[in-house]
């Protein structure tokens, strides 16, 4: 080893004792090592734990926030110098690092000090020079209490922070990390030695589990199934609740499959034409060969299928063969090829984003389209196709990989004005499993931030996650992970994750399940009132759904909440449960809002949002985007009064007053008021009136003629129900 390595490997490890661990990518560190290095991190001595302060701006903005594990509350002083945060750890503890999660108001120079009885005070650190964003300092001794003491404001305001960290050394042990992880009991990996019979027997036990099951569409079960690179023989995979299948290739063409990656409606009970609620399930990154030469994907919501190669034709909808599957209502497709002819059959809505198709055939009401080769032509709504040559931004999911012997997770490359598949070479980055910690159902969410503060990535296998602290990922470029439906559920009304605001960060593949205390957010993105670019790197939020009751009587102010400028939210479907295995009500699961948007040049494709009490989706920031929205206002109002007073209800889709750029394309709302058909809406869409704000093909129905829309957008757009017709359709094709 030469004197230039050891004391490269030596700063490493004088780094990991204060958990400043290096980047994983750090040029010449083994990614071993990194398991070793942190022995300084782990627990947040200072989480929850009584805290004081110099002054509060306004008397409003309290000491304790900084220490309440939220990265979406903060203290802030009054507008003076200097100022102090002091924690009481409750007992003497050793200290090594102090982490600060700072709002646009930090402090200039600031110091830690540590103390043991709150009086006489001794330096823990060197003063220091504020950062902004988040700043780790490293710390020495011990103390009782620990106060960052800030002798000078970067800014004019106060001195401000979401969060305040303590850490000590050897609190918690190391988590450990692997190439070649276990990835649980509801993960099966199968590669081409394994006999057809074997696949198809272990496949058709999970599927068969749930015929006829009143509680499999809400249950715990949890089934994944991988494929390593080769080809398969005859398999004919249904694909029921809570199920994915993956290929393990880098590329979709290294897993190939000859028989379906079947979606029908056969499971369902009592109604066997009904594929309206074929939620939660997902096909990724391999070929099919269709028996008889088409697969079947007829999906509703939270259905997502990525990187597949179908190598024959695509039916999204009825079939001849059990009598048909009545209607599906709403899917997702995305970097995949269709060699043949997608048919969308009685379709209600469908995104198709990045993809090549041989042919497409079939409408209904709202069929979206950015940067698909072979899309059918722009003719809203005669047929209702929405066309986008291409899509302004796209960064494909993250995805697992198999190769020489080792798992990775590949990270595709950012794309702008892309249009096709981005397959084969997929530009883009691999992370090896070692650099990931693989949680587990069992893991605390201690543990999970444990983990993140140790410099891991997250990767989530399947099952139910209860939480009773905020997630918090503070790391620029972090990746998120879920394979087949990890389900977070935050408990005791915290918010279940929070992503700071900063570059890179990429969540994908879970699905939030409010608790029965109500959350606040169940996600949020970036720090209220900052705007920092992130045009070159954004955040990214793919396949995270969101649910608020059907499996418990949820609760959640608001699902998802996006500050953090640039964002591309890519497929989500935030639902307010109107069924499930416990009841469902207005006074029972509640929720406002689905998604907020505060930041700026927010992109969103494919935004599935339902059944929320107020703004489904609410807009506040400037130059933001939407490529395809499907809605469904909630079922069960009980009347006009006590929905709102002074309007008639709330807009599907708002965009705020004063906001000046704004651009949708392939909007779709839809009423279903059964609980009381005479309920009305003013407008599904409700936009400021300035040239800058533009809508393009909008749809209304009135499903049933249940209730209905006086308008489209704003005071435009022919009313719904429309006289002496059933679920007929009010089309706009621009506004203004």
């Amino acid at each position: 080893m030469t004197s230039k390595m050891s004391m490269l490997l030596l700063s490493a490890l004088v780094l990991g004792a204060c958990g400043q661990s290096p980047s994983p990518q750090s040029a010449g560190v083994p990614a071993g090592l990194l398991q070793a290095q942190a022995t300084c991190g782990g627990t947040n001595l200072a989480q929850g734990k009584a805290a004081t302060a110099s002054s509060t701006e306004n008397g409003g903005t309290p000491a304790s926030a900084a220490v309440d594990g939220d990265a979406g509350t903060r203290w802030s002083s009054a507008f003076a110098d200097p100022q102090w945060l002091r924690v009481d750890l409750g007992s003497t503890q050793s200290l090594c690092q102090v982490t600060i999660q700072w709002e646009a108001a930090y402090a200039k120079t600031f110091r830690i000090e540590v103390s043991g009885d709150g009086t006489n005070w001794s330096a823990a650190s060197a003063d220091t020079a504020g950062t902004g964003g988040t700043q780790t300092v490293a710390v020495s001794g011990s103390g009782r209490y620990v106060r960052l003491y800030s002798t000078a404001r970067a800014t004019s305001y106060g001195v401000s922070m979401y969060e305040f960290k303590v850490n000590g050394p050897g609190g918690t042990a190391t988590l450990p990390t692997s190439d070649t992880p276990d990835f649980g009991p509801n993960v099966t990996v199968f590669d081409p030695s394994v006999p057809a019979s074997t696949i198809q027997s272990k496949i058709d036990a999970a599927f068969n589990a749930q015929l006829r099951s009143q509680t499999a569409q809400f249950g715990d079960q949890r089934y994944t199934f991988l494929f390593k690179p080769g080809s398969y023989g005859r398999v004919f995979a249904n694909i029921g609740f809570y199920t994915a299948v993956a290929g393990l290739g880098k590329n979709p063409d290294d897993v190939t499959i000859s028989g379906a990656i079947n979606v029908d409606s056969g499971w369902n009970y009592g109604d066997e034409s009904n594929a309206t609620q074929n939620f939660w399930r997902s096909a990724e990154n391999l070929a099919v060969i269709p028996e008889g030469g088409t697969n079947r994907w007829a999906v509703s919501q939270a259905a997502p299928m990525r990187r597949v190669h179908i190598r024959g034709n695509l039916t999204l909808g009825p079939s001849n063969q059990d009598g048909g599957q009545g209607y599906s209502s709403g899917g997702y497709l995305s970097d995949s090829k269709v060699d043949g002819a997608v048919t969308s059959g009685s379709q209600q809505q469908w995104y198709t984003r990045d993809s090549a198709l041989g042919s497409w055939s079939g409408s209904v009401w709202n069929m979206v389209f950015s940067g698909v080769q072979g899309a059918p032509a722009q003719n809203f709504p005669n047929p209702s196709h929405t066309v986008l040559g291409t899509t302004p931004a796209s960064r494909e999911k993250p995805y697992l990989y198999f190769e020489n012997g080792i798992y990775s997770v590949f990270v595709p490359s950012l794309r702008t004005n892309a249009a096709g598949v981005t397959w084969p070479n997929t530009p883009g980055t691999s992370i090896p499993m070692s650099q990931f910690y693989v949680a587990k159902p069992s893991d605390s969410a201690a543990t999970l931030n444990q983990a993140l503060a140790q410099g891991l990535n997250l990767f989530f296998t399947p099952g139910v996650y209860h939480l009773n602290q905020t997630v918090n990922i503070t790391r620029a470029n972090t990746v998120v992970l879920g394979l087949g439906y990890p389900t977070l559920v935050p408990d005791g009304g915290v918010n279940a994750m929070s992503v700071a605001d900063v570059d890179g960060v990429k969540v994908a593949g879970l699905l939030f399940d409010a608790g029965t205390t109500n959350s606040p957010a169940l996600l949020t993105v970036g720090q209220s009132g900052v705007h920092t670019s992130h045009a070159t790197n954004p955040i990214s939020v793919q396949d995270v759904f969101f649910r608020i009751g059907g499996a418990v009587a949820g609760k959640s102010t608001t699902s998802l909440i996006v500050h953090s400028d640039n964002t591309i939210v890519d497929h989500i479907w935030a639902w307010r449960a109107d069924h499930g295995i416990n009841p469902t009500g207005w006074t029972i699961n509640t929720a406002d809002t689905g998604l907020i948007v505060n930041g700026n040049n927010v992109l969103a494709t494919g935004l599935f949002v339902e059944h929320y009490q107020k703004y489904e989706v609410l807009w506040n920031g400037q130059g933001g985007k939407t490529i395809f929205f499907q809605n469904e206002k909630p079922y069960d109002v009980p009347d006009q009064a006590t929905w709102r007073s002074g309007a008639q209800g709330y807009a599907a889709y708002k965009v705020a007053p004063g906001v000046t750029t704004h651009e949708g394309w392939g909007l779709g709302s839809y009423s279903y008021f059964n609980v009381n058909p005479s309920v009305r809406v003013d407008r599904a869409f409700e936009v400021p009136d300035t040239s800058g704000v533009k809508m393009h093909d909008l749809v209304t129905v009135s499903l049933n003629n249940k209730g209905g829309f006086d308008h489209i957008v704003n005071s435009a757009g022919a009313a719904v129900p429309q006289p002496n017709t059933n679920t007929a359709p009010s089309y706009l094709v621009s506004y203004p």
